[in-house]
């Protein structure tokens, strides 16, 4: 009796030493998971693990999203400088316009304009992080839908035209749009819209941009295709880095968003874009949007 009460205390000093060094470890950040035999006395000791575990992968996320935070606070920092700073400067030119006694009219009409493309870049960009962040962060939710790709496609193309039409490119759709794929139509619009603007934004006046739609056994491919600028090799996977621009768009207006948004947009579906695109003959890019 005595023998089985000295191997029962023992066996318990040993589990309750495990158990502080385990609350230990999770105190400074080094807790791992282990497996542990089913004995009566182990079972404390695998839940504890299981309950620091979770506590652990906790921390972890945390320390995750709190990194994700400031460097988006970075990034806002970073890209609103630019706009802002030019938008002070131009209302101070025309304050000391307005007290002349003679002030250049056209100057003024000038430095309002140019306020005025300061701001808009202002609120575009304000308007793709607040997207950003409320995809990021699961804010917003996408809603998948069996459904035609008509509508999705019928309404990118819509709201691109204007853009299109002033740049004397033609937008032309190929293949079958009475297909089904399984996606969140006012997001996909989103992303479809975002393709379509990039491509009209980077080709040459005059020429065509084509949407190609083909169905294959498990997803639905919608591929906007320009004869625009292109990539190189290199390019291809930054294009879908927050705020990433190339060399060659950097006088184009932008802030280097659209691809990023584009990509976590169809990763919510459990979708994927795909890229081909070589220097000076232009890009494809495709949405592939399930099936089911």
């Amino acid at each position: 009796m005595e023998a089985r009460r000295g191997k029962l205390m023992i066996g318990t000093g040993k589990v309750l030493r495990r158990l502080n060094e385990m609350l230990d470890s999770a105190l400074d950040g080094s807790f791992e998971e282990y497996h542990y035999d089913e004995t009566e006395l182990s079972k404390i000791e695998t839940k504890w693990n299981r309950f620091l575990s979770s506590s652990s992968l906790a921390r972890k996320n945390i320390e995750k999203e709190k990194e994700n935070l400031q460097s988006l606070v970075s990034d806002i920092s970073h890209q609103t400088k630019t706009p802002v700073a030019n938008m002070k400067l131009y209302a101070e030119l025309l304050e000391e316009g307005i007290a002349r006694e003679n002030p250049d009219r056209e100057q003024m009409l000038f430095m309002a304009g140019e306020m005025k493309k300061q701001a808009e870049r202002l609120e575009f960009l304000m308007q793709a992080l607040t997207k950003m962040s409320r995809l990021e962060t699961n804010l917003v939710t996408v809603q998948p839908e069996k459904q035609s790709v008509e509508t999705l496609i019928f309404q990118a193309v819509a709201q691109i035209k204007p853009k299109a039409d002033a740049c004397e490119i033609d937008v032309k759709i190929q293949g079958n749009q009475k297909i089904t794929a399984c996606y969140d139509k006012k997001w996909s619009i989103e992303a479809l819209y975002n393709l379509l603007d990039n491509a009209v934004k980077y080709s040459p006046k005059g020429s065509q941009v084509t949407l190609h739609v083909q169905e294959y056994s498990m997803y639905c491919e919608i591929c906007v295709e320009d004869r625009g600028i292109g990539m190189t090799e290199e390019e291809i996977p930054k294009v879908f880095q927050r705020f990433y621009r190339g060399k060659q768009v950097q006088q184009k207006p932008g802030v280097g968003i659209g691809l990023y948004l584009v990509r976590e947009i169809v990763k919510k579906q459990k979708g994927y874009v795909k890229i081909k695109s070589q220097p000076g003959k232009g890009s494809r890019i495709s949405l592939f949007l399930p099936k089911d």
